[in-house]
């Protein structure tokens, strides 16, 4: 197949890879199903568009070990604390247009640590909106000190339960001053370089999407996960749904953060999303799904913390 192992090398040039040659042909193999995959979906009608992105030369199996929950983390929250009032809301909301609220994306790398980043992004925003001050804050910190708070480091681990060694531990230190790693490693922190602090952590009912709309148009990001199945890996823009994934609380695979919402012009509702695969995959490291559905389970377990 010339036409795809011509667009290979091109992939492979753009994204610095480098491969022997027995891995070449495999790569190329695996590359090719992936942009059949894209090209097909593309040439369907979905309300959301793929593109090949630094994950295309993986089958779904190899992301998953790298870049998801192996361990399954259950929410076990199903009755909240957040008040929720009756609105009304507006219709659109974005909090990275509101003000200096909003972190730029980060990227993991190996390591299923994204739960440490939805907790580090939400608190970030939580901080800024009450200080009106933004501080990047460690994910290694979560990483290397929170597994007696049921983390699994690399291999999974939840906001609410970061939130809560946050608030146990007296403190969150600062990106720069205990940076990332991407591999679990021995604890460091020191509670007087302690930057940003949890008073306590609120979970938002189970299910209940709109008490996220009321949280998010009211107070602050939210951190929320849900199930990313093969499709969402090629996610390039629009508003991602799915008739694959799951939407209970057992099968929650990934941790993110709900920035904001609005409707598209077909009225398909939508949340506006930051994740942590860094700039070049999705919308700049940003994607939409679908809203009002408990879309993959995005409603099963969201919470913020009380700074």
């Amino acid at each position: 197949f010339p036409l795809e192992e011509y667009a290979f090398k091109q992939w492979i040039s753009e994204h610095n890879k480098v491969y022997g040659t027995e891995e070449y042909h495999h790569r190329l193999h695996v590359f090719t199903q992936n942009k059949r995959t894209v090209d097909r979906h593309n040439a369907g009608n979905h309300s959301f568009t793929m593109g090949l992105n630094q994950f295309s030369d993986m089958t779904f199996e190899e992301f998953k070990k790298f870049y998801l929950f192996t361990q399954p983390s259950t929410c076990s929250v199903t009755k909240g604390s957040h008040v929720k009032r009756t609105g009304p809301y507006p219709e659109f909301v974005d909090w990275r247009m509101k003000g200096n609220f909003v972190t730029p994306v980060k990227n993991q790398g190996f390591c299923g640590s994204c739960w440490t980043f939805s907790t580090t992004g939400c608190l970030e925003s939580v901080n800024a909106i009450a200080t009106g001050k933004l501080i990047q804050l460690s994910e290694q910190q979560l990483l290397d000190c929170s597994r007696n708070f049921s983390n699994y480091g690399c291999f999974g681990g939840l906001p609410s339960q970061a939130f809560e060694y946050i608030k146990y531990s007296k403190g969150l230190m600062r990106e720069e001053d205990y940076p990332y790693k991407a591999f679990e490693g021995k604890c460091h922190f020191e509670p007087s370089l302690a930057a940003a602090f949890v008073r306590d952590v609120v979970n938002i009912t189970s299910y209940d999407e709109k008490a996220m709309v009321d949280a998010v148009a009211r107070l602050n990001p939210v951190t929320f996960g849900f199930d990313v199945t093969a499709d969402f890996k090629h996610y390039k823009e629009g508003v991602y749904s799915s008739t694959q994934c799951k939407n209970t609380t057992d099968k929650v695979n990934h941790a993110v953060l709900a920035v904001g919402y609005g409707t598209e012009k077909n009225n398909v509702p939508y949340w506006i999303v930051k994740n942590s695969w860094g700039t070049a995959w999705g919308k700049d490291g940003y994607f939409l799904i679908e809203r009002g559905k408990n879309m993959c389970g995005l409603a099963a377990c969201s919470s913020y913390p009380l700074p």
